[in-house]
């Protein structure tokens, strides 16, 4: 059995073996969306569902952190506060008081507009680039079984054969592009 620290970000989508999904990959009662076959899955402590794709319309993601130089500062920043904390201070109990940045996930189904809650996977936010190639896949999803069907087993597939952690952004983009088609 593959140890499950193989996993790979690629885009706004978090892969781990075959499952895939949007944001970080919850734990424990974190929120959470996991993207299925058989739909839109929230999961986490208050907002537990299932989204079926005939029913969903539109999935879009809003409150993305976007890759900065100020935002790569401020983490680089932070790590250093912290580690001279650390070694000044050998109780202080680490990191800052900030929790990882938060994304909405809006899904429009024949049910109404849901908004799920994830959390960013990247420290210092996501390129524009793998954003917009991240909102064409998720509209790609909505485009049909057909479509959804052989979208997300591309994406599973590559996620069970990876080994490497996360790739280079040059390669996220090209698979991005590969799977939007």
């Amino acid at each position: 059995m593959r140890n499950e620290q193989l996993m790979a970000m690629v885009g706004l989508f978090w892969i781990v073996e075959g499952d895939v999904y949007v944001g970080a990959k919850p734990s424990g009662l974190a929120p959470g969306v996991r993207l299925s076959t058989e739909g839109v899955v929230a999961l986490g402590d208050r907002q537990s569902g299932l989204y079926p794709w005939q029913d969903v319309h539109a999935v879009t993601v809003t409150g993305v952190p976007v890759k900065s130089l100020r935002r790569q500062a401020g983490v680089v920043k932070d790590l250093a506060v912290s580690t001279v904390m650390n070694l000044a201070l050998p109780v202080f109990s680490g990191g800052s008081d900030e929790s990882p940045a938060t994304m909405t996930v809006r899904v429009a189904s024949s049910g109404g507009e849901h908004e799920l809650t994830v959390y960013g996977a990247a420290a210092v936010g996501y390129s524009p680039a793998e954003v917009d190639l991240s909102h064409a896949l998720l509209s790609r999803l909505t485009k049909g079984a057909a479509t959804m069907a052989t979208t997300l087993a591309a994406m599973s597939q590559w996620g069970r054969a990876w080994e490497g952690g996360t790739p280079r952004q040059a390669e996220r983009e090209r698979l991005l592009r590969e799977w939007v088609g």
